[in-house]
């Protein structure tokens, strides 16, 4: 079944697709678009009816007929069925069909912006953990702790500002360190003396 499927199913008329787009013949492109659109209705419908059909006898011997029935050029299956029920169908559907693909498509943009900003919080919080925890804090964790949730927040672009996150630059500990200790042991020295 599988065999035959993929080529009598999928492969030979993914060719003769191809040769109506190459011939650019309108009445082939018609023809093999509406084959295309019954036979993914026929494999979604098949999903759920090999659940429970799968027992039934001759049942997978029934859907290769049903495919070489869509494909004859004789009977023209794809095309009836298209015509008689799915072409209606859509046509009394198509706007709240296209108004469930907005609101679908809105809500996985805002699901999808949601979770992205969550996991750069979360990234950002794992990075400024380990490098605070790790022994050797060199200039890279130094720039990390200059970075706060406020700043990622901006990558988004909530914000109306676009205030670029803010680097410390520090300087580095040898040369602050020789003016204090400098102060503290003239301090201690003349003391001593």
């Amino acid at each position: 079944l599988f065999v035959f499927r993929l080529i009598f199913g999928t492969l030979y008329p993914a060719y003769y697709s191809y040769k109506a787009v190459k011939s650019k013949d309108i009445k082939e492109y018609v023809k093999w678009m509406m084959y295309w659109i019954i036979f993914a209705l026929f494999t979604t419908a098949e999903t759920f009816t090999d659940l429970f059909l799968c027992w039934f006898p001759f049942y997978y011997e029934l859907k290769i007929a049903f495919v070489a029935w869509l494909l004859s050029p004789y009977t023209k299956g794809s095309s009836l069925l298209y015509r008689k029920f799915v072409h209606p169908t859509l046509s009394s559907k198509e706007k709240e069909i296209d108004d469930c693909l907005v609101q679908a498509k809105d809500r996985s943009y805002d699901a999808l912006v949601h979770f992205g900003k969550r996991g750069l919080n979360v990234a950002a919080t794992a990075a400024v953990w380990l490098m605070r925890n790790s022994k050797g804090q060199g200039a890279l964790s130094e720039r990390l702790r200059s970075f706060s949730m406020q700043d990622l927040s901006t990558i988004r672009g909530d914000s109306s500002s676009t205030v670029p996150p803010s680097v410390t630059v520090r300087t580095s500990s040898k040369q602050s360190q020789p003016k204090t200790s400098r102060s503290a042991s003239e301090g201690t020295g003349s003391s001593g003396k």
